[in-house]
């Protein structure tokens, strides 16, 4: 899906940082888990399970070793430090994907080059040692559509209060979202009940519209989500809209779990 730049500078321009959700004038639009999985096909995997970073895991090197199935010489020379981060170029993957005899191998570096490239592109033209621990995790069929969420979210703040610079997060599956909820559908196609069908292919096969009036929004509401609570089976409600600045505080320096205690219980 090509991006828009000039469509994804005015959407980012309406991201609400405090409450973490799109805000037009009196409605809210914010991606949800269930959105994303239906998007991305995966609502058969394990919904209860949710990625996160586990202690002891195995180098970047042995973890491009086992899932290139490359030597510890070939894989050392191609590891290249970016900034903070270890990372393997694409061009080598990609040499892999067109060598590599094993087509379920193939598919696997693959599958590991678009998680680098597009969903979460920190480094360009690069595969990061992140993207590699979030991979291995796909194996135990956990979902990644948190951590695409959380990444989402993050980078949008970033971005918006920055007012430039690069987005680093899916902002193809951000835009796809985004026309999803300014369609019209005047009958629902045989399609959808398909198994092959996706819904991903149709957003980005359905021509682009013009006319969009704000009665023709649809899947928004007019109240603050606030970190899509709904998600997580708690109660909705309207949050504070004041005072915003005193609940911030960072998670290091001293007396971070005094301010915590105090908010808690206030």
């Amino acid at each position: 899906m090509k991006i828009d730049k000039h469509l994804f500078r005015a959407l980012a321009q309406f991201w609400n940082p405090g409450y973490s959700c799109f805000t037009f004038g009196k409605v809210d639009l914010v991606p949800t888990i269930e959105q994303y999985m239906a998007l991305l096909q995966c609502s058969r995997i394990q919904v209860d399970k949710v990625y996160s970073k586990a202690v002891n895991l195995p180098t970047f090197l042995k973890r491009v070793m086992n899932i290139t199935r490359m030597c510890e010489q070939w894989v050392t020379a191609r590891i290249k430090q970016k900034g903070d981060s270890k990372c393997i170029h694409w061009k080598n993957l990609k040499d892999l994907i067109l060598a590599y005899p094993d087509a379920k191998k193939k598919v696997d570096i693959f599958t590991l080059s678009i998680y680098g490239l597009v969903v979460f592109p920190k480094a360009l033209g690069h595969v990061e040692k992140a993207v590699t621990d979030l991979f291995d995790q796909l194996n135990k069929r956990v979902t990644p559509i948190p951590t695409i969420l959380a990444e989402t979210f993050r980078s949008l703040s970033a971005y918006w209060r920055a007012g430039e610079g690069r987005f680093i997060g899916c902002a193809q599956l951000l835009l796809a979202w985004f026309h999803n909820h300014f369609c019209k559908v005047d009958k629902v196609s045989y399609r959808v009940f398909s198994k092959s069908y996706s819904p991903l292919k149709e957003i980005v096969a359905t021509p682009r519209r013009d006319d969009i009036s704000e009665e023709k929004r649809i899947g928004a509401v007019g109240y603050a989500l606030l970190l899509v609570l709904r998600q997580y089976r708690s109660r909705q409600f309207v949050p504070a809209t004041q005072g915003l600045a005193e609940c911030e505080f960072s998670y290091r320096g001293n007396g971070y779990k005094k301010r915590v205690r105090e908010m808690v219980s206030a």
